[in-house]
């Protein structure tokens, strides 16, 4: 039976002690450790995939880096289930040591990892495992996280207390873009594609020791240690939460109606607003980190914001109310973005439209992961050049058998079908194919990179904090909501698993996800139908479904 819900507060403090500030303060900045070490990965995505992932071409090595980024997020669920028992059994203190302990100690290993030119496929293998490893860490934390700051935060403030850890997540992404920047910036360009990247992981291990000390001087929750005095704790936690329909139905409902679209509206405001920064207007790889960096400067203290407001309203006005605005406003918004940080891709999609003419039986889906498909049909090759370029296209069909061309503006080049050459041949006539289109979409103005001195900074920096300011209001008060749906003694699993299969599968897959889409159709903002959908399904099912949970008693254990 889930957690009740009462008129007044439940017998739990009234006011935070010292003590209970310090190791709430503990618990979240040990965390930040955590976020900081999952993150740098997505950080460097670019950089990894030309690293580990050099023996494809470099669409397929940027979404081959992009599912590796993902694949922590696959495992995130496992762990949920697996520490989220052990938390449910044993203590929250105990598992922050153990997954604080495997997240470091993998993320320091990425930094030693041996590339693909010195490892052939051995690198982006273990490189992977790496990544499986930080995830089920990963899995195991936030529940612990979230339950162990509520169990502790008195009655009608769970909100605002919560919102700290829903800080951190920023927090950590925030101070790896940091160091990233730092790094970059003292070695130069060059030197930090080369090796310099290492660095960002190999600091990890200080940030290790320092989260060790940390969790050790925690106390256990006053909730959990009570409830295991008197007898009360779960046998069979996972059975319990999961195997009994009553704590199942309000699981899904969790999923579908809250923190999937929380997970969609958090990435795309900050790991898909860097990508399609990056990778699609071509900004470079520091300044892009800059304007990520500001907007969530300016927007991480509304995660407080709404988390307070949470309190006094609810939880539920606030993060379906995020979910809409967010599907509102995408399209218009990424497409603002491209206005004010590179004018001169927008002005040449504008003056100079390309589209590919092309018998559609020889069109393959641009996904291609593993490097196997060599795209040597005509279509394939010219959709493959455009892909590479971050350039948008329109598809025209023609008729079966017909020899792929490109239109560029008045200009039209015709692609060539590779399927029958010799390798040799495959590479004059793609290198001649390539020089023929690069000068094309050149003389047309589309840029090879956008111009640093084009950039509207204030508008793009206000747009990204947009972006973030929807990301705390669906993930401000999600923390307390999942808290509240789950009674005590099953709470640490029953929340982490929908709250990870939300950010780890909907969430974790969207860049990749996103990223295939664009390529698959050539318009640059094809992916947001993603996140949209997903959005819009939990603003439906939430407001449907999911109640209304600021003054439950979360020390119910009925």
């Amino acid at each position: 039976m889930s957690v009740s819900t009462v008129a007044a507060g439940p017998a739990a403090p009234q006011k935070m002690t010292k003590e209970e500030r310090k190791v709430i303060f503990a618990s979240s900045l040990g965390t930040v450790f955590e976020w900081y070490d999952f993150y740098l990965y997505g950080s460097l995505s670019a950089i990894i995939a030309a690293q580990f992932f050099s023996g494809v071409n470099p669409t397929a090595a940027f979404i081959f880096a992009l599912m590796a980024f993902a694949a922590g997020f696959a495992v995130r669920p496992f762990g949920a289930i697996f520490f989220g028992r052990i938390g449910d059994l044993v203590g929250r203190k105990y598992t922050f040591l153990i997954t604080i302990m495997l997240m470091g100690i993998s993320t320091f290993i990425v930094g030693i990892l041996p590339s693909y030119a010195s490892w052939g496929m051995a690198a982006p293998v273990i490189l992977i495992i790496l990544r499986l490893f930080q995830g089920l860490a990963l899995g195991g934390e936030y529940g612990g996280a979230a339950t162990y700051v509520a169990e502790h935060a008195p009655h009608g403030r769970r909100g605002f207390y919560t919102s700290w850890i829903q800080t951190t997540a920023t927090f950590g992404l925030f101070l790896s873009l940091l160091v990233i920047l730092g790094v970059r910036t003292a070695l130069g360009e060059e030197a930090f594609a080369d090796w310099g990247w290492r660095i960002p992981f190999l600091v990890s291990i200080i940030l290790l020791g320092i989260s060790v000390w940390i969790r050790l001087s925690l106390n256990e929750s006053p909730a959990f240690k009570r409830m295991k005095e008197e007898g009360k704790t779960s046998k069979a936690p996972l059975t319990e939460a999961f195997g009994r329909w009553d704590n199942a139905k309000v699981a899904i409902i969790a999923l579908l109606g809250g923190t999937a679209g929380q997970a969609v509206v958090w990435y795309t405001g900050q790991f898909y607003a860097l990508f399609f920064l990056t990778q699609t207007l071509k900004v470079d790889g520091a300044t892009a980190n800059i304007l990520i960096a500001l907007g969530l400067l300016i927007g991480t203290p509304f995660f407080i914001v709404f988390g307070w407001l949470s309190d006094k309203i609810g939880r539920k006005p606030i993060i379906l109310g995020g979910c809409l605005l967010a599907a509102l406003t995408y399209f218009p918004a990424f497409k603002a973005i491209t206005h004010y940080t590179n004018p001169a891709l927008e002005l040449a999609q504008s003056t100079a439209p390309v589209t590919v003419v092309a018998d559609p039986n020889e069109c393959s889906f641009q996904f291609n992961p593993v490097g196997t498909s060599k795209f040597v049909t005509s279509c394939d090759i010219a959709k493959s050049f455009l892909a590479r370029n971050s350039v948008n296209y329109s598809n025209e069909a023609a008729p079966a058998g017909t020899i792929a061309s490109i239109r560029v503006g008045d200009t039209t080049i015709q692609s060539f079908d590779g399927s029958a050459l010799p390798a040799d041949q495959m590479k004059t006539q793609t290198a001649t194919f390539t020089t023929q289109m690069t000068e094309a979409i050149r003389s047309h103005g589309y840029p090879a990179k956008a111009d640093p001195a084009q950039i509207n900074t204030p508008m793009v920096v206000l747009l990204l904090t947009y972006l973030v300011l929807l990301v705390t209001m669906v993930y401000g008060p999600i923390a307390a909501q999942l808290v509240e749906l789950f009674p005590t003694r099953i709470r640490y699993s029953a929340m982490s698993l929908p709250y990870h299969i939300g950010n780890g599968w909907f969430g974790g897959f969207l860049p990749t996800t996103a990223f295939a889409m664009v390529a698959a159709t050539g318009n640059i903002y094809y992916g947001l139908w993603y996140p949209i959908v997903v959005a819009v399904m939990t603003f439906i099912v939430g407001i449907f479904f999911m109640p209304e949970t600021k003054d439950r008693d979360i020390y119910a254990n009925d």
